[in-house]
């Protein structure tokens, strides 16, 4: 029996993949922790310098699985919030672990948490076959995957809200338009575009792709001040590198 997620690398990318096909890559308990195992190798593997998600078969994830929900299934209050907190959440919070760079290539449908999952990620680049729906309000339920954390980080916090209430799919192009997406691809090109993109971004220097990431993401956290101070701890870090010198003798 495969694996409900899988690990696979070409040369310094490790590829992640969504593997149930059958029922869209739906996100079920038994998928959790391999995602997390083949999060975790591609942290502390060094020879893995950049990550791709993507879905098996027609789409990349069309959220959780719909077997497990509904008002009159098990499990009760605390058992629902122990799967969030302590289960489901472990994916979001392993990424906030990994400085490498992880790009979501969202090969058809995201949906839900499917949509979260792409969000969770450095970069997004859709085939232009995909199409986004953030469900949630739908169903009765809020974001249950970071969500709302994410997305008006990434379109602001407007337009976020619209597509929560409105909860209508969008196509790649307006995921596009609104700085949901960064790239589309072509559907026939798909995955050549995104491994190339992630190859191109494997060859730079690890240490300065690392620093650069931490330095974007905490940011936001930080006024002006603290963050050229912080940015200027990393220069003493990057300067003297022999990445640095090596580029600046190609350059």
């Amino acid at each position: 029996m495969s694996s409900p997620v899988t690990l696979d690398h070409e040369g310094k990318v490790g590829i992640i993949t969504l593997n149930r096909p059958e029922v869209l890559n739906a996100i079920n308990e038994p998928m959790l922790s391999p995602w997390v195992d083949a999060l975790e190798e591609c942290r502390t593997n060094p020879e893995v310098l950049a990550i791709v998600v993507t879905g098996a078969g027609e789409a990349f994830c069309r959220g959780g699985d719909t077997t497990k929900l509904g008002a009159h299934t098990e499990p009760g209050p605390v058992d629902i919030k122990e799967q969030f907190w302590d289960r489901l959440h472990r994916i979001p919070k392993k990424l906030a672990e990994i400085d490498k760079p992880v790009i979501a290539a969202v090969n058809g449908l995201a949906s839900g948490a499917g949509v979260d999952v792409s969000l969770q990620c450095d970069l997004r680049f859709a085939a232009s076959s995909a199409s986004f729906r953030v469900s949630y309000t739908a169903f009765g339920l809020v974001p249950g995957n970071g969500g709302t954390y994410f997305l008006p980080r990434i379109v602001g916090e407007a337009k976020a809200l619209e597509l929560f209430y409105a909860a209508e799919p969008i196509s790649a192009e307006e995921a596009l338009r609104i700085g949901m997406v960064n790239r589309i691809f072509d559907d026939p090109d798909f995955m050549g575009g995104c491994m190339a993109f992630a190859h191109d971004i494997a060859e730079r220097a690890p240490l300065a792709m690392q620093l650069v990431k931490r330095a974007v993401r905490q940011s936001p956290a930080m006024d002006l001040h603290t963050h050229l101070d912080m940015v200027s701890s990393h220069m003493l870090i990057t300067r003297p590198s022999e990445d640095h010198a090596e580029a600046i003798r190609a350059y």
